[in-house]
């Protein structure tokens, strides 16, 4: 909420409605989901925004005639709550999951014709469906890959629930279950940095954890992943606009939150410029620091907390060539500063040529760096990778930065990670950072957004829609 504030267009002093109500701020994927969970329960709702438009850190803007997505963002069948989200914005279709998980993975220092490895599952049952995929997968020695089968049984053993896991690093418990680099390289980081944004050293093993055992060991399809077809603005702005409107929700982008007071009735106050809105509960569903800001006094024990949760960028890289120089739709790579590369020529509308983007996860050397010199980096690279660039012509290369993308998901992020309800009745928070479980992703956004949706229907004396927690025991 960032992006500059203008009033909002209605009264000042509003009044609550008759009934419950309760106000958003924030319009994130935890913001949304929440006002959806809130107005399906019938509570009145009003979700404030501060940028021009809804989806947070997943949206698109134009370039010329490009739609471009800020990043690329994937999911994995394991996300329950982010398939509920789709479902619910009836955006499914959209964001279509693969059939079985397959991860082309390119490693640029082996002779070409022979780069190609791929991670992929069996129609078979846990741990096997794996089996014959890590067997035959060419970037690592056969030791290496025994090696990484003994360690996943290990991690498949170990209990999330323990609070210790959370105090250690991943990349110090692999090289203690006999982890060679070029494991952790080839293997443990090429899922572990996309999902966690972080390398196996500077990673919670609790988190780590989490990943692994939910996404490639819980269930045969788990990782199968997900991507959208459109822009993420065709979602989460455009859908998630409509889904709101058509659950009676209030939704004011441009309106920036400038305090949160509790009134001495117990309801609550809200400010924004030109108007107080008065309202039965509050969400506050932004990011740690402007929560931490806008939080009363007494709201947490430790407010101080939120702002040792510290952030992680993620930088990406967009190259339109004048051919087609990719057959996949992505690819991982291995020997190259390129993590992963999607092909996002139909998504964006270009017409002719290929449009691809890399998305560069825990990218804190190189996120403030020229655009220059990172086009003089990465262009080569992707020579190195793809032979079809060789010829082609680059009609345009562009970087974007999201300089606090995640939360940093370093040993002991889980006890600064807060819960939905705060001591302050009424209030309640709601973001990828707070106590979900899951590292900062789509899935941990909604997820928490239901949680303080939940708290908050319960404090109402509402009943939480039913529709609303299926994906829970689907999980």
């Amino acid at each position: 909420m960032s992006d500059g504030a203008h009033p909002a267009q209605a009264h000042a002093d509003t009044p609550a409605p008759a009934g419950r109500s309760a106000v958003v701020v924030g319009g994130g994927l935890a913001g949304i989901t929440a006002a959806l969970a809130l107005a399906d329960a019938g509570v009145r709702v009003t979700l404030l925004e501060g940028r021009p438009r809804l989806g947070g850190l997943a949206f698109s803007f134009q370039r010329g005639d490009l739609t471009v997505d800020n990043g690329q963002h994937v999911y994995l069948r394991c996300c329950t709550a982010y398939r509920w989200f789709l479902d619910r914005i009836e955006g499914t279709a959209l964001a279509p999951l693969q059939d079985r998980l397959d991860v082309p993975v390119l490693d640029v220092n082996r002779p070409e014709g022979r780069r190609l490895g791929r991670l992929r599952r069996d129609a078979l049952p846990v741990p096997l469906h794996l089996g014959r995929s890590l067997a035959t997968y060419p970037h690592l020695s056969l030791a290496e890959r025994a090696a990484v089968g003994r360690a996943a049984l290990a991690l498949k053993g170990l209990d999330l629930a323990d609070p210790t896991l959370d105090t250690q690093d991943f990349g110090g418990w692999l090289a203690a279950h006999g982890q060679s680099a070029r494991a952790v390289e080839a293997l443990w980081d090429l899922v572990g940095v996309a999902t966690l944004n972080a390398v196996a050293g500077d990673a919670s093993l609790g988190l780590a954890a989490m990943v692994f055992k939910t996404g490639l060991l819980s269930d045969p399809g788990a990782a199968d992943i997900g991507w959208a077809h459109v822009p993420l603005g065709e979602l989460h702005d455009r859908l998630a606009r409509k889904a709101l409107d058509s659950a009676g929700v209030r939704t004011e982008v441009r309106t920036r939150v400038t305090s949160v007071s509790t009134n001495e009735n117990g309801t609550w106050s809200v400010q924004v410029p030109g108007e107080t809105i008065q309202t039965d509960a509050v969400v506050l569903a932004v990011p740690q620091r402007e929560t931490h800001d806008l939080l009363p006094p007494g709201a947490l024990d430790a407010p101080e907390q939120l702002l040792r949760i510290g952030t992680a960028p993620i930088l990406n890289v967009h190259v339109v060539y004048d051919r087609k120089v990719l057959a996949r739709p992505f690819f991982a790579a291995l020997g190259t500063p390129v993590q992963w590369v999607f092909d996002r020529t139909d998504a964006s509308g270009l017409g002719e040529g290929q449009y691809l983007a890399l998305s560069q996860s825990a990218a804190q050397d190189e996120i403030d760096a020229p655009v220059a010199e990172l086009r003089e980096r990465y262009v080569p690279e992707l020579e190195r990778l793809l032979p079809g660039t060789r010829g082609a012509v680059v009609k345009d290369f562009f970087v974007t930065r999201e300089r606090t993308a995640t939360f940093a998901p370093t040993p002991g992020v889980g006890r600064l990670r807060p819960g939905a309800r705060t001591k302050a009745p009424g209030l309640y928070l709601a973001g990828a950072w707070t106590a979900t479980g899951w590292p900062a992703t789509m899935e941990s956004a909604v997820r928490s957004g239901v949680s303080a949706a939940d708290a908050a229907l319960s404090a109402l004396g509402r009943p939480r829609p039913r529709h609303l927690f299926e994906f829970e025991e689907a999980a």
